[in-house]
C-alpha cells in the first residue's frame, strides 16, 4: 500500500515529490485518497507496446506541437497523445482533436506555462486537471493530468491524480479509447485496444457492468462509437448487452443535455436503424424521451433515403416519432433548440404530403405558406427533402426560389383597413400572388385589394 501513496499519487496543490510514508501527512492533502480508497485501485491490463508511423501521424508535428513538447520534456514531465485521437490514427484516420495526457499536475502545468509565458485558456477544466494551453497564439491543446476517479455515482467522479499510465487506462470507457501514443511512435496499450479495434470490436475496459455505473451516459457512448468502429451490425457481445440492460435505468439520472449530444451522433452515424432496434429492445428508449413504441420502420426507410444527404440529427429523430405531441415530449427531455423543433414540427406536418404535382412548385408552395424567415424556411425544405431523399431538388435551391411577396400591411392601412382585416386580406392576396406562379405585380395585388374592399369581401373575412 505505501508503494501505491508514495509512487502514484500527486497533491491538487501541484507538489511534485511524492509523498512520504505516514499517515498523518498523507491525511493532510485535500486531493488524495485514504487507504481504504486506495485498496480500490488495483491495476488491470497488461501493457503491449509496438511502434507505429504513419503519414496521419507524422502530419500532427507543427511547430506548436514540437515546442509543446519540448517545453514538457524539458521540465521533465511525460507527455503522450490520449485516447480518440490514438483511436483514429490507428484507424489511418486524421483526428480532428488532438488531447493529451501528462504526469504534470495542474499547478504544475501552470507555473510552468506562465514561467515560459504561454498563455492559459479555459480555467474551468482544472478541477478535473485540465489545463488548455495556446502556443504561438495559433494552437490549443488541451492537456490532462493522470487521474483516478475516486467517488462516482454515475453521472460525475471526484479525482485524484496520478502519474501512473496504466491506472488512467483503467478509469476510461473502452479499450479503444484506453491507448496513449508517445511521441516517438511507442503505443501504450493495456487492454487490447489495437486488437479490438483490428477485429472491429467495441469492449469497454475491465467490467462493463462497473464502466456503466461510473457513468450511465458511456451506455450511449458505446453505442455511437459501435457505429464509428464497427462493420457488422450485429455483432456486439452478449456481455455487453446483458450490462447494458441491467443499467438502463441509470439514463433516468443523465441530464437531458448531454443524452442529446450523444443521440444526434447515433442517428445520422452508421448502422443507426439496427442500433435504434436494440436500444428499443432493452428499454432505453423511455429514459431519453422517445416513445416505447417509436416508429422503427420509417426511421428504417429514412435512414436509406437521406443517409448520404447529410440529414440533420432532428430529421432523423422525427422519422422516430408519430405526432406533434411526441416531439413536445421528446423536447421536454433533451432541451432541443428552437431552430430544432421549427425543423421537427415543418418535417412531421408536411412528410405526409401527397404532391403529385410539379416538384419545384411544391417548394415553392412551401416557402410562400411557411411562417418565419425565408432563410430557416429554406433549411426546413431541405431537410424536408432529404427526408423524401430527392438529392435533384437539393442540388437546385435556385430552381424553387420565389420573388419577395411585393405587398405588405402598410398599403392597406391606406386604404382604411383594420388590423385584424388587414392580416386576413394580405393572406388572400398572397392566395392570389401563389396561384398566379408568383407573378403579380404590386399594382396588380393593389387592384385586387381596392376591389376586395368595395365589394366588401373584406367584411367577409371578419366571419
Amino acid at each position: 500500500m505505501s508503494f501505491i501513496v508514495q509512487d502514484m499519487f500527486w497533491t491538487a496543490t501541484g507538489v511534485s515529490r511524492l509523498f512520504p510514508r505516514t499517515t498523518q501527512i498523507f491525511k493532510s492533502w485535500s486531493r488524495i485518497a485514504s487507504y481504504s480508497q486506495l485498496s480500490n485501485f488495483k491495476k488491470k491490463g497488461k501493457l503491449k507496446t509496438m511502434k507505429i508511423d504513419t503519414p496521419e501521424f507524422r502530419a500532427l508535428f507543427t511547430p506548436e506541437l514540437l515546442k509543446l513538447e519540448s517545453l514538457f520534456k524539458s521540465y521533465q514531465y511525460e507527455l503522450r497523445i490520449a485516447g480518440g485521437a490514438v483511436r483514429d490514427l490507428l484507424m489511418g484516420k486524421t483526428p480532428h482533436d488532438v488531447d493529451f495526457a501528462t504526469t504534470a499536475t495542474p499547478e504544475e502545468m501552470k507555473t510552468m506555462f506562465e514561467k515560459e509565458k504561454i498563455r492559459m485558456i479555459n480555467a474551468k477544466g482544472e478541477e478535473h486537471g485540465t489545463i488548455t494551453a495556446r502556443i504561438n497564439d495559433k494552437e490549443n491543446y488541451e492537456v490532462t493530468t493522470l487521474r483516478i476517479d475516486v467517488v462516482t455515482d454515475g453521472r460525475r467522479a471526484k479525482v485524484e491524480f496520478t502519474r501512473d499510465w496504466q491506472l488512467d487506462a483503467n478509469r476510461r470507457d473502452l479499450t479503444v479509447n484506453s491507448m496513449f501514443l508517445g511521441f516517438d511512435g511507442t503505443l501504450y496499450d493495456y487492454f487490447n485496444g489495437k486488437e479490438d479495434l483490428e477485429q472491429r470490436r467495441v469492449k469497454f475496459v475491465g467490467n462493463a457492468e462497473e464502466r456503466i455505473q461510473e457513468d450511465y451516459l458511456r451506455i450511449l457512448r458505446y453505442f455511437r462509437f459501435f457505429g464509428r468502429i464497427a462493420t457488422d451490425p450485429n455483432c456486439h457481445l452478449v456481455e455487453t448487452l446483458e450490462a447494458i440492460k441491467n443499467n438502463g435505468h441509470g439514463l433516468k439520472g443523465i441530464s437531458g443535455e448531454r443524452i442529446w449530444t450523444e443521440l444526434q451522433k447515433i442517428v445520422v452515424g452508421n448502422h443507426a436503424p439496427s442500433i435504434m432496434g436494440v436500444m428499443a429492445d432493452l428499454g432505453l428508449l423511455q429514459y431519453m424521451g422517445l416513445p416505447s413504441d417509436c416508429n422503427l420502420e420509417e426511421f428504417k426507410n429514412v435512414y436509406a433515403s437521406a443517409k448520404e444527404l447529410d440529414p440533420k440529427p432532428m430529421t432523423m429523430v422525427t422519422a422516430l416519432l408519430h405526432k406533434e405531441e411526441d416531439i413536445y415530449q421528446f423536447r421536454e427531455r433533451v432541451k432541443f433548440s428552437n431552430d430544432d423543433l421549427g425543423i421537427a414540427l415543418f418535417v412531421q406536418k408536411h412528410r405526409g404530403d401527397q404532391n403529385t404535382q410539379d416538384k419545384i412548385y411544391y417548394c415553392k408552395e412551401l416557402l410562400c405558406d411557411t411562417e418565419g424567415s425565408v432563410v430557416k424556411t429554406k433549411e426546413k425544405i431541405c431537410e424536408l427533402l432529404k427526408y423524401f431523399g430527392n438529392k435533384e431538388l437539393l442540388s437546385q435551391p435556385d430552381d424553387w426560389n420565389i420573388p419577395r411577396f411585393p405587398v405588405h400591411g402598410q398599403f392597406l392601412v391606406k386604404m382604411g383597413l383594420k388590423k385584424r382585416e388587414i392580416a386576413v386580406t394580405l393572406a388572400a392576396l398572397r392566395k392570389l400572388w401563389k396561384e398566379s406562379g408568383f407573378t403579380l405585380s404590386q399594382d396588380e395585388l393593389l387592384e385586387h385589394a381596392e376591389k376586395m374592399v368595395k365589394d366588401g369581401d373584406s367584411s367577409q373575412s371578419k366571419t
